[in-house]
């Protein structure tokens, strides 16, 4: 699959990241891995929650201690950045690219394939109807059940966020895509495991509106090169420069740990 490395080596419990007061682990190396614990959840019948980290997560958790208890809560985090995988490198263990607007039509694959519902929440409804055009032209036999585009100033602890959980809940959704951005997603992630656990959670961030055109992709070759923040960073120069200086900053720290965790 297009941008999902799975060249990881299993080397026991995968990198971690302590980060205020939580210890975040990479606990998911490859698609591989990700697909057999996903179709096993779903065979046990019971609902996940999966992350996908990348440095401008670290970034923010360090800043808000709620954020990161709601990624510890997480059952499956995989690595959404080469930052995040030569830190994992450095610190002596192998872990696969899997960026999350990556893992969407995959993961939709596998939800028609063993006939689970699907709900897209966040982004806009033309966003999303886009979306959902793409992924039934990817999987013909995928039952979207559930297109939901929260208010603006969404919060996941709030009773809108309760209602969609229950909603989710109702429609017994075994996938449910989270494109709010973080931290929102991943908080309602986290929320969802207490009110809707047999459902799954994927956070994906602009997956969806990536794939349906709404948000303009680095080209495969910028992407190979590892470039993909540049491009971000030059048709939304406001927004994510500042995210990507404070990424930089943190950024030694981290090689720091990292190999003192490999010593």
């Amino acid at each position: 699959m297009d941008g999902i490395k799975t060249d990881a080596r299993p080397t026991g419990s995968g990198p971690l990241f302590p980060v205020s007061g939580q210890i975040i682990s990479i606990s998911v190396r490859d698609w591989a891995q990700l697909r057999s614990e996903i179709l096993h959840a779903w065979g046990e019948g019971r609902g996940f929650a999966l992350a996908t980290l990348n440095l401008d997560h670290l970034q923010q958790m360090r800043c808000d201690p709620v954020f990161a208890a709601a990624y510890a809560r997480h059952d499956m985090v995989v690595a959404d950045g080469r930052p995040i995988v030569s830190l994992a490198r450095l610190s002596g263990q192998a872990v696969g690219l899997m960026p999350g607007s990556d893992l969407v039509v995959p993961l939709a694959q596998l939800a028609a394939e063993r006939r689970q519902r699907v709900a897209l929440v966040g982004s806009t409804p033309q966003a999303l109807a886009a979306a959902a055009r793409v992924l039934m032209a990817h999987a013909p036999e995928l039952e979207i059940a559930l297109v939901c585009a929260p208010s603006q100033g969404f919060d996941p602890d709030g009773d809108e966020a309760a209602r969609i959980l229950a909603d989710l809940r109702e429609r017994r959704i075994g996938l449910a895509f989270l494109a709010l951005g973080a931290p929102r997603q991943e908080r309602l992630a986290a929320r969802g495991r207490e009110l809707a656990p047999g459902v799954g959670f994927a956070s994906i961030g602009a997956g969806l509106d990536f794939l349906g055109g709404h948000q303009r992709r680095a080209p495969v070759l910028m992407r190979s090169l590892a470039l993909e923040w540049l491009w971000r960073a030059a048709l939304n120069p406001r927004r994510l420069v500042p995210r990507y200086l404070r990424c930089a900053a943190i950024l030694p720290g981290q090689i720091m740990a990292a190999w003192q965790r490999r010593a």
